[in-house]
């Protein structure tokens, strides 16, 4: 018996090391020391700061993996990993500053994680941060042969005094959403219970093919959108803030949807009041809703519904925060404000 009697191909490993060196070549920044190989990732804080607070987060893509890995196609998850990292660590106004993968598969194969990591090395050139490192498992018996799980970490800087959290929001503060790119990665459990469980108009027998083209998707197929990235808001963001934009909090639009991310920027005894209408809801979720019967409740308590990521600022700048991030190429929208309350978001729809 030997290693690879057990399904481990070291050698594997050793190319697919070597294959990757340079996609992680290229998001490298000054602060970087040292080289891909070692046992631990350096790298020397950024100067300038007074009193640099690091940020910290870490997640996953979630179910999205299995959509990946059905159609083969692998060249995006990478980014989504980097964006739901990424995207958490902006919202305390924290400049990203390196990411760390864990890459875990029954078998290795060397040009599907290629694909995958050449997504991730995107997602953090896109940042600004530096693919530090990362670890490749190979873990027969484990994972089925062919699949494969993700999870990212990051960590950025803030100056200490510029740290955003609730305690800078005021009642009257305007809610501005920055739209999303369809799904993102938060939700696609239910995504998939309806592919699979659906019913096609004028069908009897339940289940979609990734390969369908509902009219409602305007000749896209539902692999290729339910595929789509999540969107970086990092450069618009720092570039507003660059700007002299005053955000006083934000939040990432993640699982549980607005309901439950947005009360996590509030300040003690605060509400935020929503205008429905006052954004773009992409197609996809009008598509999901009717093929899966799902309440409008149940829509927004699962998916991010158009908005990526709510800035807060003051009534005063609002129109100065659309113009700067439509100037910057993302679509922007007033979308409520703050109201004094208990941590609810109003203005949705309720069961």
């Amino acid at each position: 018996m030997d290693y690879r009697s057990a399904g481990v191909d070291v050698e594997a490993g050793q190319n697919f090391a070597k294959q990757i060196r340079q996609l992680v070549n290229l998001t490298h920044r000054p602060e970087v020391l040292g080289s891909l190989g070692g046992f631990s990732g350096l790298f020397q804080l950024p100067t300038g700061y007074r009193e640099p607070v690091l940020v910290a987060g870490t997640d996953g893509v979630g179910t999205k993996l299995k959509i990946a890995q059905a159609l083969n196609r692998h060249e995006t998850i990478g980014l989504d990993l980097v964006a739901m990292c990424v995207n958490d660590v902006l919202t305390c106004g924290a400049e990203p500053l390196f990411f760390l993968d864990y890459l875990a598969t029954g078998k290795l194969e060397p040009s599907q994680l290629t694909q995958v990591v050449s997504g991730i090395a995107a997602g953090c050139q896109q940042a600004g941060c530096a693919l530090l490192g990362g670890e490749t498992a190979e873990m027969p018996g484990f994972y089925q042969t062919g699949a494969y799980d993700l999870a990212g970490f990051c960590v950025g800087v803030v100056e200490k005094q510029q740290i955003l959290s609730g305690d800078r929001v005021q009642v009257g503060d305007v809610a501005i959403g920055l739209a999303s790119q369809g799904v993102h990665s938060n939700g696609y459990s239910l995504v998939r219970k309806v592919i699979s469980e659906g019913i096609p108009l004028g069908q009897t027998q339940p289940g979609y093919a990734w390969s369908d083209r509902p009219k409602q998707l305007l000749g896209k197929s539902l692999g290729e959108v339910l595929l789509e990235p999540t969107r970086l808001y990092v450069e618009p963001v720092l570039k507003a803030r660059q700007q002299g934009l005053a955000i006083h909090s934000m939040a990432h639009i993640t699982g549980g949807g607005l309901p439950e991310n947005l009360p996590r920027c509030l300040g003690a005894n605060q509400s935020v009041q929503l205008e429905l209408g006052s954004w773009h809801i992409p197609l996809i979720f009008d598509w999901l809703a009717i093929a899966g019967d799902i309440s409008p409740s149940a829509m927004f308590n699962t998916f991010n519904m158009g908005i990526g990521l709510v800035v807060l600022v003051d009534a005063t700048e609002a129109n100065a925060a659309l113009q700067s991030f439509q100037k910057l190429g993302i679509d922007a929208y007033r979308i409520g404000e703050v109201v004094e309350g208990k941590g609810e978001v109003l203005g949705l729809p309720q069961e």
